[in-house]
């Protein structure tokens, strides 16, 4: 991870862990290990991307649809 995105990325995962948590009823530890196994996270991760400047609810979005479908539509604007 880059090292400039690191706390964007530390700011916008427990919003989209907490909605996990509230929307799927998992626990910290399920909704974070869902998070962080997600090509979603890695894609985060990556700052070419610029997902870092998307709000947690749409990547919440992003990555219920990887989770439903094992597929992830991005925006136009990104990637």
């Amino acid at each position: 991870m880059d090292n400039n995105i690191s706390p964007v990325i530390a700011m916008i995962t427990p919003g989209i862990a907490n909605l996990l948590m509230k929307n799927r009823n998992l626990s910290l530890e399920g909704a974070s290990d869902l998070l962080y196994n997600s090509q979603l996270y890695k894609a985060l991760e990556d700052e070419k991307t610029k997902l870092w400047r998307l709000g947690y609810p749409l990547l919440y979005d992003l990555l219920e649809e990887e989770l439903t479908t094992g597929k992830i539509t991005y925006p136009e604007e990104q990637i």
